[in-house]
């Protein structure tokens, strides 16, 4: 595994330990990735111990947006598992950390990313109150479809695909993570 593959995971890591199901939201630090996730650091400074997200902290130091996740927000990320990115076609991440690809790679990162702090029981809320579903507006700039059914929460990206909430409520200092089993894309 290449140095900027371990990048991108870890970041997928961070994001993805966003996403403890409602449950595990009440456990004083839930463990995503093998980690302990401490309501007390950011995004940052627990994503990057989460071993299922070594992808996707890669590919947020990758982009420069270790400090934005570092500050103070708060946002909502959903965290998108190694195991995510590696469902995408072969060569796909290893092209998207190169420095010629930073722009794709910042939008499709930031559009993990909503402004604000959306537990699983808010999230669940709005979609209720939307007939079934919701849309959140990214930092991005393009909206995600927010839906539950049950107990579980289901995000939708601008193309039709669909990731689950894996691991609901892990919350940080600067919002919450929502770990998650696919890649969103604008």
């Amino acid at each position: 595994m290449t140095t900027i593959t371990r990048t991108l995971a870890s970041a997928a890591l961070a994001f993805t330990l966003g996403a403890a199901v409602p449950a595990a939201a009440l456990a004083k630090n839930p463990m995503v990735g093998g980690a302990p996730m401490y309501a007390s650091k950011n995004i940052v400074e627990n994503a990057v111990n989460s071993k299922d997200h070594t992808t996707l902290v890669a590919a947020v130091k990758a982009a420069g947006l270790v400090d934005t996740l570092a500050s103070p927000g708060p946002f909502t990320v959903f965290a998108p598992t190694n195991a995510a990115f590696a469902k995408l076609p072969a060569g796909t991440v290893e092209t998207l950390v190169k420095p010629e690809n930073k722009a794709t790679l910042t939008k499709i990162l930031t559009y993990h990313v909503v402004p604000g702090t959306y537990t699983a029981k808010d999230l669940m809320k709005l979609a209720k109150d939307g007939g079934g579903e919701a849309q959140l507006k990214t930092v991005e700039g393009e909206p995600l479809v927010i839906q539950s059914k049950g107990k579980k929460v289901y995000v939708t990206d601008a193309k039709g695909s669909t990731a689950t909430v894996t691991v609901a409520n892990v919350m940080q200092s600067n919002g919450v993570i929502h770990v998650i089993n696919g890649v969103l894309q604008p």
